[in-house]
């Protein structure tokens, strides 16, 4: 009885940036978990790609930073197909420079794609599972939501956003019904983290200073969104989930 718990046979998962990377592991981890998987991305090409290696899937291509194109997406997508009862906030990227000389168009650029998405889809889905009593939004977090490092200190502020953003869901949206908590990982080997993966220093310096000692894998992601894309966590609302082989925790 208790795996049931974990049995998303029958629920749809919207992910968004799901064409690469995290959004598309965790994409197939859910689907592996009996769920309905929608992928999501701006490149139709890529999520093309990505569906046809997804049994089942089905793919929603719109610009998640514009607002207005993710209300009419979602409110067209739900009218024909029915509920989305999943959401996961992937969408982001990363720009690296100097605070001192980071580009004010760059930063720009990250607010809209970092927090501006979690808003405009959050919203989105959000209004159709409140009339539906019931919703899973998941929103992809980091480490650097509670940390910092050189040269990235926007995208730092991007999310501690993206958390405080989700206990702000969570406040708001809990008494109807909707479950809303986001993942936090820690270094992992994504295209996102290509530079780094490549630079033998700083992936000696990450394999010292996190406690497993190594970078952590895509798939390792997954147990902890079917978690909070489940049952399982029918009375988890605002937390903030690390899975960083414990370099937050370590000094």
């Amino acid at each position: 009885m208790s795996v049931q718990l974990f049995n998303l046979t029958g629920r749809r998962a919207l992910i968004t940036g799901s064409s690469q990377g995290i959004g598309l592991a965790l994409a197939h981890g859910l689907a592996a978990a009996g769920a309905e998987v929608v992928l999501n991305g701006r490149d139709a090409g890529k999520l093309a790609a990505a569906a046809a290696g997804l049994a089942g899937a089905q793919v929603l291509a719109f610009d998640a930073t514009d607002h207005s194109a993710v209300k009419a997406a979602v409110d067209g997508f739900e009218a024909v197909h029915g509920p989305i009862d999943i959401l996961v906030n992937n969408a982001g990227m990363q720009h690296r420079r100097p605070l001192e000389d980071f580009p004010p168009e760059a930063f720009e650029r990250l607010l809209h794609t970092n927090i501006s998405t979690v808003f405009n889809v959050g919203q989105a889905c959000a209004k159709h599972m409140i009339a539906r009593g019931r919703g899973k939004i998941i929103n992809i977090a980091s480490v650097q939501t509670a940390l910092a490092r050189p040269s990235i200190a926007p995208y730092t502020a991007t999310k501690g956003a993206v958390g405080n953003l989700t206990k702000g869901m969570a406040t708001d949206w809990a008494k109807y019904g909707l479950n809303c908590n986001a993942i936090a990982p820690g270094y992992f080997d994504t295209p996102l983290n290509a530079a780094l993966v490549a630079d033998a220093d700083f992936s000696a310096w990450l394999e010292k200073r996190t406690p497993a000692g190594r970078w952590g894998k895509v798939e390792e992601l997954v147990g902890a969104c079917i978690f909070l894309a489940s049952d399982a966590s029918s009375f988890v609302n605002g937390h903030i989930l690390y899975v960083d082989g414990g370099i937050s925790v370590s000094l």
